[in-house]
């Protein structure tokens, strides 16, 4: 058949399904979700063999008075491309797609950049990553799009999602003949979170800090596999490994197959003789772990520390994730922190304000003597160098302390300081 032939085929096929849509009645959400489940289906079957459409075959789908082509309205909904979200190719490897998923979370994380548009950003790259981090909703996103992973969700009653791409993928290619091997290697584990509180000195100077973390750990007996030691491990004889087996269904078009995950083997493709008892077959055990965090110097409350690896195992033997440690700093109330300085405020007589004098104003280092000059007015703001916040990771770089000079005037004086003030001002004229 040419390829004006198929594409008739296709347009027919989207106006039949329209016709279907319009002709059914409005149902509940739940009869909704059982029609996307089994339009995503369809979608990945593979071409078996065309109804013949020959020169005076009657064409189902013409009109009786003019005998033109009758073509529904279809609501064909536009998605968003998780692969180009974050920035990668649709065969890029587990690792790719983590250090993609960070470098743009950095980038568009609302700590980091404040505007309505990186939030929105960030939030479409971390949905992208939630899919394809996970090797069962990436397959099933590689096969059926955002309809494979939504699982129903969206659209009205009666609504279907197309992706034309899935569909002309089914007509002129496609997995044919059975499919792929399902993948069912050892990946990476979840990454894990954990809030600390650090006071402020620790904050500035830096420190080691004491946790508790639960997380997974590979099972020791089975080294992470969750088969028993001594039991066997053979290939799938249902589906020779593939991990799914194929049907050949009539549909309007023809007859097509139509791929399914093997019951035998769940869409491993391996059989096991006996699973670990330990882990149950899992491969990991909880665990609680007390851990030792280094905070390095001039950190402040929202940023993130990484421990590599202490995270949770990865099935089947994978490699560990990560721990992220978010920093939260406690308030001291003599000080106000601003990036690598310091503020603070002191009071001084009217005296000493005139006068002038050596005052002993508090630091993060300790007692700081700092000479108050004769004549200094309300409000007036001195600096001390180098006695601020460290720079990050650089604790001989470092901001300045800033004090604030507040002149504390008497609400009453006793005659003989009246008198004296009197004088002076008679002076001073």
């Amino acid at each position: 058949m040419s390829v004006i032939s198929w594409c008739l085929v296709a347009a027919g096929f989207l106006a039949v399904v329209a016709a279907r849509q319009s002709s059914q009645p409005q149902q509940g959400h739940s009869q909704q979700s059982g029609r996307r489940g089994r339009a995503a289906a369809s979608s990945s079957a593979a071409w078996v063999a065309p109804p013949i459409l020959g020169a005076r075959a009657k064409n189902p789908y013409t009109t009786a008075a003019s005998g033109q082509p009758r073509f529904a309205r279809t609501a064909v909904v536009m998605e968003t491309d998780l692969y180009q979200e974050l920035g990668v190719r649709r065969g890029a490897t587990e690792k790719d797609i983590k250090n993609a998923y960070r470098t743009a979370a950095r980038k568009y994380h609302p700590d980091v950049n404040p505007s309505d548009d990186a939030k929105e950003k960030f939030q479409v790259i971390n949905e992208a990553y939630q899919v394809l981090s996970n090797p069962e909703l990436r397959q099933r996103y590689d096969q059926f799009g955002m309809a494979g992973v939504k699982q129903g969700a969206g659209g009205g009653p009666g609504m279907q999602d197309f992706d034309i791409n899935d569909i002309f993928e089914s007509f002129f290619g496609g997995q044919q003949g059975g499919g792929a091997r399902r993948r069912s290697g050892p990946t990476q584990g979840d990454d894990l979170r954990f809030d600390l509180e650090i006071d402020f000195q620790t904050a500035l100077f830096g420190g080691q800090q004491k946790i508790r973390v639960t997380q997974l750990e590979g099972c020791g007996t089975c080294g992470g596999s969750g088969v028993a030691p001594g039991a066997s491990v053979t290939t799938c004889a249902t589906c020779n490994g593939r991990g799914t087996t194929v049907q050949v269904v009539n549909t309007i078009l023809g007859r097509m197959q139509q791929q399914a995950r093997c019951n035998t083997c769940g869409g491993t493709g391996t059989v096991v003789e006996k699973y670990c008892g330990t882990c149950d077959g899992k491969g990991v055990n909880k665990r609680s772990k007390q851990l030792t965090v280094t905070i390095p110097p001039g950190v402040e409350s929202g940023n993130r520390l990484r421990v590599r690896g202490e995270g949770d195992a990865g099935p089947k033997g994978g490699p560990s994730g990560d721990l992220y440690v978010f920093l939260s700093v406690k308030p001291d109330p003599r000080f106000r922190r601003e990036g690598m300085d310091i503020y603070t405020e002191m009071p001084v007589s009217y005296i000493d304000a005139i006068l002038g004098r050596t005052l002993s104003v508090p630091t993060v280092d300790g007692e700081v003597d700092v000479v108050l000059p004769a004549g200094t007015q309300p409000g007036t703001t001195l600096r001390i160098e180098g006695k601020g916040v460290p720079k990050l990771n650089q604790i001989n770089v470092r901001g300045s302390h800033f004090v604030k000079v507040k002149v504390q005037i008497p609400k009453s004086l006793s005659s003989r300081e009246k008198d004296l003030i009197l004088q002076l001002e008679e002076a001073s004229r």
